[in-house]
Parts: C-alpha cells; structure tokens; sequence
C-alpha cells in the first residue's frame, strides 16, 4: 500500500498543470503497471473486469517463458559440445545462455521503450502495453551471437517505421517484431542468415542451421547432426527462442486457452503448410533438396512453431473474422513452405510469410465480410 500511496502522491506532478506534465505517459506506465488505473468504469453498460490490455499483454510475455528458458538452456548446452567439453548441467547452461540473451532483451527494451516514450509524449499518449510483447518476442528471433548494436538499430526500425508512423498499437498493419527482423535480415544478412555461426563456438566453428543444412544437403544431412525428436525439444542450433517446438507448444497452450491467441489462425497455418509440403514431397526434384522434406520437420524447423503461435495470432495485424482467420493462417502456412522450398536462400520462411500475409489480412476480412453481406441478402430477399 506504501507504493500505491506514493504513486498517488506524485500524480499531481505529472497531471495537467503540474511540473513534469510532458512525462505523464511515462508515469501512467510505470503506476499502472505496478497497480490498476485510478480512472475505471463505474455504470453500465460496460463489462467490468480485472483483466485489461495491459494484463493481457503481460500473459502473452509470461507464456514465452518456457521457450525463453529452452533457449537458454541449449545455448549452453550446445556451446559446451561446440568447445568439446562435458555438459556443465543445469543450472549452467541455463546462468550461459542467460548472460547472452539478457543484453540483448535489455538493449531491446531499453531502446525500444525510449521510441514509445518520445512518440507518446510528443502525441500526448499513453505508452502502449504492446511493447512489452514486441520486446521479448523480438530479442527471442535472434541468434545468440548478434551484435547489440544491431539490435539497437532492428528495434528502432520495427518500432519507429513498423508501427509509431501508422499512428502507434492497434494501427500498424504489419508485426512490429518480424518488421524489425526482417530489416536486420536484410540489412545484415551475414549475422541472421542460417549459413552463419549460430552456436557460441571456438574460432572458425561452423554452426550453420538446421534449414540451411538441408537446403544444402537435404535431409540426410539434417539426420546426420540432429533426430526430429532433437529438433522438437531444442537440441539444434537456432535463435534463442525458436529452436524447442516443445517448449513453445506449453506457451501456445496457454495463449491459446485464455483466448488471447486465435486457435483458428493456428489451425489454419499447420493446414496450410502441410498440404502445400505434401504438394512439393509428390512433385519432388533432383536439384531441390527442399522438395523433400516432410512437413512433420518443417514444423520443428526454424520459427515455425514461434511464428504460428506468438507472431502470426497477432490480433492488430491478422484477420478478425472466423473464417478470415482460417484464410489468413493457410496463407501463412502455404507461403512459408513456398518460401522455404521454392527459394532455398531464405531457408527461414516463416517471418517473410506473416508480413505478406499481414498485407492482405484486411483485404481476407473484407471479401469475408462481404459474401456473409450477400448471403444475409439473398435470405432476407432484400
């Protein structure tokens, strides 16, 4: 109660009229973070209730834990195999993979937050709760070797030209996150493409992906390294949050079972990519190794797992309707498996995948609304 009390003595400061009124949005952030806003709905015809947006926010970063914690795990453990020596254990692999993801997170945030904080002030806005998402959704798509200034620089872009210049959260039509991985996978393609050391090894280690090694030499190679039951708990090399499709599925569960994510849009990408990855299995080729991978391992792959559950659910960027939803999420799936089959240099098609898919969300939702618009009018014989 002693903190609650000093918040509320302070208020007047950062209120209209009060010597630091400019940096209200960030003290609305900090209190209402801690505790609920002063200002609720008292009379009808609202639905009062304890979860809000910002406690929405704060469940989808809390259900990424379990695969933020896989990662760091297999960061260490793979380190310790790439220098030769004996697992360390637990506790250590975890405290390894830890020291290199927490600058990351923390660099993320720090520059991020300081984007949204300017934005609000200059609009006199409240400082957005989707940023606590982006952040870590962010910091887990990137390899554990990245440089911090390149991060510094991937968040300002997804932040600033991703979402703050369509008017800030819930008017960007594009993933803040994969906008600014896929600027830094562009812009510095040696750091984030598959090819690259993705593994902290000895000097001249070679810890190139799973998905490059199969576009290079096909699943052979892949089973050479790894077992899919590798692939599904994390032992592979990979960005810190995306390599265990176990872990993930326990974070997705628990999105998906409070109704923050869309089971719909999850149903619709695995759909999506499994017949478009059974498509390519019949056509096959003798040049293309990627023809034949079956789509059980496309699903353990890379970001898939991520994607479909914490990037492609996104509800400001995906379709709303019921069946929009299914569209989109089959769009999704179907291009990450062209993406990834068709044109082995972005062995990762999943991000490229959602932010085309982002484009036409509207576009699904409209079609969408205009044949049940039509049906509606052919039974009322309007």
């Amino acid at each position: 109660m002693a903190k609650q009390h000093f918040f509320e003595k302070i208020a007047p400061l950062f209120e209209k009229g009060g010597k630091l009124e400019k940096l209200f949005p960030l003290y609305e952030a900090t209190a209402t973070f801690v505790y609920s806003p002063r200002f609720v709905t008292a009379r009808p015809s609202h639905v009062r209730d304890v979860i809000d947006l910002k406690r929405v926010m704060i469940l989808v970063w809390m259900a990424v834990f379990p695969a933020m914690f896989a990662g760091w795990y297999f960061v260490g453990a793979q380190a310790a195999q790439a220098q030769g020596m004996a697992d360390p254990g637990l506790i250590a692999n975890l405290w390894f993979g830890a020291k290199l993801h927490l600058p990351i997170y923390i660099v993320t945030f720090a520059v991020g937050i300081a984007w949204e904080v300017l934005f609000c002030i200059v609009r006199k806005h409240e400082v957005s709760e989707g940023f606590f998402v982006t952040s870590i959704l962010f910091s887990l798509t990137l390899p554990p070797t990245i440089p911090l200034w390149q991060v510094a620089i991937g968040i300002s872009f997804g932040v600033v030209l991703g979402k703050e210049v369509f008017g800030g959260t819930g008017r960007n039509f594009v993933n803040p996150a994969l906008a600014a991985r896929a600027f830094l996978y562009f812009a510095y393609p040696a750091q984030i493409s598959g090819d690259k050391v993705w593994v902290v090894g000895p000097d001249g280690y070679s810890g190139a992906t799973a998905l490059s090694q199969a576009a290079a030499g096909g699943m052979d190679a892949v089973r050479a390294h790894w077992s899919w039951w590798d692939a599904f708990i994390g032992n592979i090399p990979g960005s810190i949050g995306e390599v265990s499709t176990l872990a993930i599925l326990i974070g997705g569960a628990i999105i998906l079972w409070a109704g923050v994510a869309s089971w719909r849009i999850v149903v619709g990408v695995i759909t999506g990519a499994t017949i478009t990855s059974l498509m390519f299995n019949l056509i096959g080729s003798e040049t293309n190794h990627m023809f034949a991978m079956p789509f059980w391992w496309h699903f353990v792959l890379g970001g898939f797992a991520f994607g479909t559950f914490f990037m492609a659910t996104d509800p400001v960027t995906a379709s709303v309707t019921n069946t929009g939803r299914y569209i989109f999420g089959a769009l999704v799936g179907a291009m990450t498996i062209l993406i990834r089959v068709v044109n082995p240099a972005f062995p990762e098609g999943i991000m490229l995948a959602i932010l085309f898919a982002n484009i036409f969300a509207h576009i699904i939702d409209y079609f969408v609304m205009s044949a049940n618009a039509k049906r509606r009018k052919v039974r009322t014989h309007v």
